[in-house]
This record gives structure tokens, sequence and C-alpha cells, in this order.
């Protein structure tokens, strides 16, 4: 493969022209089909093999006049001090607002009457109008949400208190300018890396034009494929993390290969064809982390997968191509100034012990405390996560300061918390004998359950086959009391099936939180078995050991762990929550572990390919253990840094974002990305690599007869081009030898 990468390298710095034509042009195709592609809508939310599902189903294919998709919304209304909502003057009010709201837009396809429909509270304080729509939320126009928020106006100046909830006010999130201080940092960076504007600039414009392509390609066939609105914002945080990074990557070793004395097209060769090979690595590893999102079997979490894999892919082809033809645009400018002085006048600069070279001598005089440390302070900050709780977002968990919480707030004290997340429960007479009496054994059998405050009557479709029945819990949507009642209406439900003959399924919002959630965490055991194995192949490959890739595996499964206890702790429990912007603590999103979990482990792999693949390059170059590990961190250290602090900064950058689950997910990829890099990566991997010594690179000899070489440290390259060797293979100062001669 370095053989291929290194022709690859060469043959695009010579057509450089032609290279960078045909980026700009596949940018410029995608901007088209972007800017000519419909708005995007909401991704439709199916949970396929669960009761909530089939229940969803059923009632779109027996209520078909009901816009079970559609958008809803409630207007909440609180009568003044000392009155109620039944006075004559409230009363009319409200009849008003709901006449205005009937004929406010076409979209709308009913508008209850509170007064007729029960929905004022006993103490007469509150009352609501909810408003079914036609469409989605996201299809929703822009006159029909005004009209909306426009309808409590009158009567807010008449002294009762209006808010709005459902999810008809939901918008496309907002990242806000925390993700533009995100690139600035990433910026910041990469000129104190190089010390070179243009060496800094390459990566930020490669990565900037593949998030370009990406995002432009998602945004165009959004509607076509059915992405959800989020889906463009995770490919862009990734795909800008990893667009820079191997980028990074690239262009360190091309200035590496430039000291080295090397012409510019032949360092381009040979900086693709090393760093390049462990850029092709890790990038497979992200996307198989990512495309193994697809055993969740959740459509939704698989389209977000799929995209932000291909973000990744567009990622590696472009530091595999577009990068070296930048670097043959960019001349020896990519050189610091210091740097193209002491070439010019034939200086080669001292080799001085680095950061990155006295930390790894420390690691290995101190491998046994290293590795307590960074292992009992990792554990100590997961506990948390033995508290973790899951479910989705509701309006309860959005800020004090928004309508919607607001008249959440309002219907829990007017009606109790229960109502917030009502069940509907659907009975599904089509095989009974007496529809009416089976679904009236079934209100009657859901009504002495405890923790069910009311149930309305049943109401059956044209055909009588099919009735729908409103149960409404005594607790909030999110608590383990509302799952249990859940579960209790299920459990009753079989015994009904087996006296009437009538099918009992339970559905809803919350029902749909509770199988969501579910459906999450008996998944999450066999992707990571799906994930970790596949990976733990290909590292093999890389490494040409067992070892090595068992401690990256158990190493990446350390910081996720720590990561989740810290989510929980900001999130769920509220600690320097105020810090990160988060104004409701609740639950956990349900996607959310198993989401990081991909992630992170392909980010983990990042880290550890271009770290310890410089080690193996150097072992496999005749350097002993210890002095190989001074010599990938001598290189290696300071870049990895470098694109750690830039990822941080890019998913720190999303925290920023008005939508809850983006702000939960760029924090949790932020943290672990610190957690695994300069915990793991940094501090445990070269400890344990210290202890194991020769050990870390066993492989047996049949395994190594069977798998195949794929040359990623450069040794066939090195043999066929029979140069001398790159900066620092081979060699190590006699200071750095007496140290590791003792270990």
């Amino acid at each position: 493969m370095a053989t291929f990468l290194y022709k690859l390298g060469r043959l695009a710095f010579r057509r450089r022209r032609y290279v960078a034509l045909i980026w700009v042009a596949l940018l410029a195709l995608a901007g088209f089909g972007a800017a000519s592609a419909s708005t995007a809508t909401s991704s439709s939310f199916s949970i396929p093999g669960t009761e909530a599902q089939n229940a969803f189903d059923l009632l779109e294919q027996r209520f078909p006049d009901s816009s079970a998709d559609g958008a809803t919304a409630r207007v909440v209304f609180k009568a003044p001090d000392g009155q109620k909502m039944t006075d004559p003057a409230n009363k009319a009010e409200v009849n008003k607002i709901a006449g205005e709201l009937k004929s406010g837009s076409d979209q709308i396809a009913s508008v209850t009457d509170p007064y007729t429909a029960g929905a004022v509270s006993k103490n007469g304080s509150t009352a609501y109008v909810s408003v079914s729509y036609k469409v989605n939320s996201m299809e929703l126009t822009d006159a029909t949400r005004d009209a909306l928020k426009d309808a409590g106006h009158t009567a807010q100046k008449s002294g009762m208190t209006v808010e709005i909830g459902g999810d008809a006010l939901q918008v496309m999130p907002e990242t806000g300018i925390t993700e533009v201080i995100g690139v600035a940092i990433a910026a910041v960076v990469l000129v104190i890396t190089f010390g070179s504007l243009i060496a800094a600039g390459l990566p930020l414009l490669t990565a900037l034009i593949g998030v370009g392509i990406g995002v432009s390609t998602i945004t165009a066939l959004a509607n076509v494929l059915d992405l959800g609105s989020t889906t463009s914002t995770l490919a862009m945080m990734i795909g800008l993390a990893v667009g820079i990074d191997y980028a990074l990557f690239i262009v360190s070793r091309y200035r590496a290969e430039l000291a080295e004395g090397r012409e510019r097209e032949e360092a381009a060769g040979r900086a693709v064809g090393t760093a390049g090979s462990a850029v092709v690595f890790a990038g497979l590893t992200v996307v198989i982390a990512l495309v193994g999102l697809a055993v969740v079997n959740i459509p939704m979490l698989s389209k977000m997968g799929f995209a932000a894999a291909g973000t990744v892919v567009i990622a590696v082809l472009i530091a595999l191509t577009l990068v070296p033809a930048m670097l043959g645009f960019a001349g020896k400018r990519v050189m610091g100034r210091k740097a193209r002085k002491a070439a010019e006048a034939g200086n080669r600069p001292e080799a001085k012990p680095n950061m990155g070279t006295r930390w790894a001598r420390f690691v290995l005089r101190k491998p046994v405390w290293v590795l307590l440390v960074g292992v009992i302070g990792l554990g100590a900050i997961a506990v948390p996560a033995a508290s973790l709780e899951m479910g989705l977002p509701d309006d309860g968990s959005q800020p004090t300061s928004t309508t919607q919480r607001r008249a959440y707030d309002l219907l829990s004290d007017g009606f109790g918390p229960g109502f917030n997340g009502p069940l509907m429960v659907v009975v599904d007479t089509a095989k009974s004998s007496d529809g009416k009496t089976a679904a009236k054994q079934v209100s009657d059998e859901i009504s002495g359950i405890p923790g069910v405050v009311a149930v309305t009557p049943a109401q059956f479709n044209k055909a009588g086959d099919t009735a729908m029945i409103t149960v409404v819990p005594k607790d909030r949507p999110s608590s383990t009391e509302t799952e249990s009642v859940v579960h209790a209406i299920r459990d009753s439900g079989k015994d009904i099936k087996s006296d009437t003959g009538a099918e009992v399924l339970v559905t809803g919002s919350t029902a749909m939180n509770i199988d969501f959630s579910q459906k999450m965490n008996d998944a999450l055991l066999p992707y990571l078995a799906l994930v970790v194995g596949l990976a733990f192949l290909l590292l093999m490959l890389v490494f040409r050991s067992v070892l090595v890739p068992l401690k990256a595996a158990l190493g990446f499964l350390l910081s996720v762990v720590a990561a989740l206890g810290a989510v929980v702790a900001v999130f769920q429990w509220g600690w320097l929550g105020s810090l990160f912007g988060v104004e409701q603590t609740g639950p956990i999103m349900s996607m959310m572990p198993i989401f990081m979990v991909g992630v992170v482990f392909g980010l983990a792999m990042d880290y550890e390919v271009f770290l310890v693949t410089r080690m193996r390059e150097a072992y496999v170059h005749g350097e002993k253990p210890g002095q190989a590990i001074v010599t990938g961190f001598r290189h290696g250290a300071r870049v990895v840094t470098a694109a750690a602090v830039i990822m941080m900064a890019v998913f720190a950058g999303f925290i920023g974002s008005s939508e809850q689950m983006v702000k939960m997910i760029g924090f949790s990829l932020a943290i672990a990305v610190f957690f695994d890099a300069f915990v793991v990566r940094m501090a445990i991997v070269p400890a344990v690599l210290a202890l194991l010594g020769k050990r870390a690179w066993w492989l047996p000899r049949w395994l190594d007869r069977l798998l195949p070489n794929v040359d990623v440290e450069g040794e066939g390259l090195r043999k066929e081009l029979g140069g001398a060797p790159s900066d620092g293979e081979g060699r190590g100062d006699a200071q750095g030898e007496r140290e590791l001669a003792r270990v």
C-alpha cells in the first residue's frame, strides 16, 4: 500500500492543477445540487420491530384522516389571579382565538374547543386548545408558524398568560458563534504547530472543501433519502475534525521529509506513502464505527452514520490527493521562515530533545506509576456512568426561557405532570367477536392500574375494527413510574387478547421513547462486539501484533466510560451545567451513548494508528522497543497533541447549538477526545508498551503467514527506493540510549 500511495502522492503533486480543478468542480457541483434542492424536512422517525411503532403504523392504516405524523401544538391559557377560564369574557376570548387558528392556515387539520373537549382544569385556572396539522413541523410555512405565535397576543393584553407547546414551533437547529470560535482555535493551534501561515492554512482549506462537498451532497439528497435536519450538522462536526487532522499529518510528514533534504515532489510522495497509509487505516476505523450503527436497526441513526461516514471518506481522499497538490502550489513556504533560512544556508538544526521525547523517557522510567494514575483517574471520572438514565427529550427539557417549556409547566400545574405525556392505547378488534365490549374491558383494566389518573372513552374508526383510548399517567413522561405504567398496560393486554381476541398496543411519544431507549440498550453490546471486532482485525493488519490492538480496544473502552461519566455529571446531575449552557438537566438522550461509542472509537483508533505506527516504523527499521517508543513520541506527540486540541475545539464549538442532542454530542466527543488522546494514548499506551517490551509486537507465525502485509510503516517502500531512513529512524541520542538500557 505504501508504494501505491507514494506514486499517488507524486502524481497529485505533478498534476496539481488538474487535481485542484477536479475538487473545485466537485465542490461547485455539490453546491449547485444543494442550492437547487428543496428545503430538508425532519427525518421520519421510526423504530422497526417495537410495539409502539406497530401501533403507530396501525393508526395510520385504520385512521387515515387523523394526520398521525403531522405536527401538533397546544395553546395553553391561564386565567389572571381571581378569575377562571370559564368566566364569560375569558371563554369568549379563547373561542375567538380558536376560530382565528382554524382560518389562519390551510395546513391545519383540526382545532379543538377546550370547553367541549374537557380541556379545562378542575380548578378552572387553565385551559388549552389543541391544534393538529396536515404536515410535519419542518414542512410548516413561516405564515403558519406566525399565525400560531400571534394567536395569544390579544389574550395576553386582557391579562391572561398564554404559552405555546408542541413540535409545531420546532425549527432547524442553530449552532451559534461557538462553532466559528472552534474553527478559529483550530487555526491558532495549526499556526503554533507549524510556525507558518501557509502550512496552517492548508489543513483548514482542504478540510473546508471536503466538508463543503459532503454537507452540500447531504443537503442535495436530503429529501430523496429522507435525511434528518441534524444529519448535516453531525456530518459537518465529524468531517471538519478528521479533515483537519488527516491533512495535518500529511503536511507534518512532508515538512519532515523536506527537512531531510529531499526534493519537494519526492517529499510529497514519501509523506503520502507513509503518513497517508496511517490516514487510510485511521479513516477505515472511523467508517467501520459509523457504518456499524446500522446494526441498531433505527433508520434515522443508520442514515446519520452513513452520511457522516461519507464525509470521512471524502476527508481521506482529499488528504491523499488534494493535500499533496496544494503542497505543490505552496512551495517551500510550507516551512517556517527559520527553517527555510537554515535550509538555504545548508545548516541542519540540532536534534534537541523535544517535549514528546522528554515525556516518553519519563513514562519509560515510571511505567507502573503512570499506568496506575491514568487508570485510576479515568475510573474515578467514570463512576457517575453507573447512574446513567436514558430517554428522549420533550418540552420539559427545554430551557425555562422558551414558551414550550412554560406551556409544559402550565399543563403540569393545571392537569398533573403526566398530562404532558399521554399514552395512546390502540385496540385492534378485527379478530374480536364484540369489539365494543373488548374496548370497554380494556378501559376498565387500565383504570385499575396504579399510576393512571384518567382514561378517555374508546373512539372507533369508521370501519369499527380499531379503537383509540387516551391514558393519562400520574407522573411525568420520563419517570420510571410512567415506564412501569406502560409495561403494566402491555401485560394486561396479553390476558385481554386471550379472552376476547382483541390486540392491545401502546404508543404515543412516551411509549416511543421507552421502546427507543430499550432498543438502544439491547443494541449496545452487539454493536460494541461488531465494531471492536472488525477494528481489532484491521489494527492487527496494521501493527502485525495481537497485544497492541487488544491494548487499543481496552484503552478505548476506558475513555468511553469516563466520557459517559462526565456526560452524566454535567447533563443529568447538573455539575458545571451553567458553564456548558445546560439550563435543564434530565435523562441522557437514548441515542447519544451508542453514537458516541461509534464516533469516539473511530477517533481513538486515529490516534492509536498515527502514534503507534511511527513506533512500529522505528521498530521495523531496527530500533529497540524502548527507543522506538521515544522515536514515535519525538515525531508524533506534537502532531497528535495538535490534532487532539483541534478536534476538541471543533467538537466543543457545537456545544453552543440550540439542539439538545447536538449540544450533548459535541460535549461528549470533546471530553472523550481529551481523555483518549491525553490520558490513554499519551500516558497509558506508552506505559503498557514499555512494560510489554518486544512482546508488544508478537504475532504467531501461522497468523503472520495468513495475514496480508499492507506495509503501513513503509518498509517495502524504503527498500524499493533505497533511500536513507527518515529523520530519527534508527538514531537516538547517547543520553536516551543510556536511559533506555535500563528499561
